[in-house]
């Protein structure tokens, strides 16, 4: 599992380790019986190339996010005896030594019958290799961090395919287009064109004010935090060593007023793929977009829904796939601006 923030990250190569017969690795196909003792877990070609962090999400669910990172950070975690980092890449016969753990739920999650429904009619493109969803705002895309379940619990439990995997993310209160794979060749192709930056994204979403240029690169180095209250945030930071070059090209498509407040229908696409990177991007500009509650604070439009929208997805050797704009951004538009959305 991955997504469009990505880097070319070093994978580990050290030898696995011997282990005797107390301590002989399960294969990391089967589920963890006893959280409450060091578990030695054998990577198999099903998680051959993944990242630490989304190997360890897959198999320690109910336990938040954060924690996982913290048990990295805290040398709870080793890949062949060794220390490792949140974006390692585990091989094929990689032992991953986990320590005593306590989880806050472990329970199957339960889908309703009409969520299922509801999810399998947003699938807008599907292969022997890919599904691509719309999804609706409001669900993160895994579970985690008190979330019982997210998009790819859901798929697998509703499909009952044994192997689905997130290609990459988007937030949870972003709406449109997730690319999930059925096969494990198909997710490392789609990886690597995300790594290639061959995969281009294209976003739609409604931003206080309005730009005086049509078109517009936004060329601007992100740095992530985290809160107090543990919450990630990310900034505009060309100082410290850790901020990562970040650019956006946007594209207005209609100017409009909400609430007598002038606003912008708005085409981004990063050229990068940062975390938070075109609600950011687009705050630092001074048209930041409505509905966000996390860098648009003092939005007064009304709004209570993100309005940006995963719409098109441009991938190497298929066609070009897109979700139409959800209802309740739509509701917001004059029918002049309905009427010449982007194609």
């Amino acid at each position: 599992m991955t997504n469009s923030k990505m880097t070319n990250d070093e994978p580990i190569h050290e030898a696995p380790a011997i282990f005797n017969s107390k301590t002989r690795p399960q294969s990391a196909d089967d589920e963890i019986s006893n959280f409450g003792k060091v578990n030695y877990l054998e990577v198999t070609r099903h998680q051959h190339d993944q990242r630490l962090d989304n190997f360890l999400l897959n198999r320690l669910k109910g336990l938040p996010k954060p924690h996982i990172y913290k048990m990295i950070r805290s040398d709870e975690i080793r890949v062949n005896n060794k220390r490792c980092k949140a974006h390692d890449r585990v091989q094929r016969e990689d032992v991953v030594r986990i320590a005593p753990v306590v989880l806050a739920t472990r329970e199957k999650p339960i889908i309703s019958t009409e969520f299922a429904k509801s999810l399998l009619a947003r699938v807008v493109y599907e292969d022997e290799g890919l599904i691509v969803l719309n999804k609706p705002s409001g669900i993160a895309v895994h579970g985690g961090s008190g979330l019982a379940f997210g998009v790819i619990e859901a798929m697998r439990e509703v499909t009952g395919k044994k192997y689905l995997e997130l290609v990459h993310r988007i937030d949870k209160d972003t709406s449109g287009l997730l690319m999930i794979s059925k096969k494990r060749s198909a997710l490392k192709v789609l990886q690597q064109h995300l790594v290639d930056k061959t995969i281009q994204k294209h976003y739609l979403c409604i931003a206080k004010g309005q730009p005086a240029l049509n078109e517009q690169r936004i060329d601007a180095s992100l740095l992530r935090y985290t809160l107090a209250s543990g919450e990630r945030r990310v900034k505009v930071d060309t100082q410290d060593p850790q901020t990562k070059e970040s650019q956006t090209d946007i594209v207005v498509h209609g100017r409009f007023m909400i609430a007598e407040q002038p606003v912008s229908l708005i085409e981004a696409k990063p050229l990068t793929g940062r975390t938070h990177q075109i609600r950011v991007h687009l705050a630092h500009i001074g048209h930041a977009i409505l509905g966000d509650d996390k860098y648009h604070v003092h939005d007064k439009s009304g709004v209570h829904r993100l309005c940006l929208h995963a719409w098109r997805l441009d991938i190497p050797g298929y066609e070009t796939i897109t979700a139409p704009l959800p209802e309740e951004m739509l509701d917001w538009m004059p029918e002049e601006i309905k009427a010449n959305l982007p194609k």
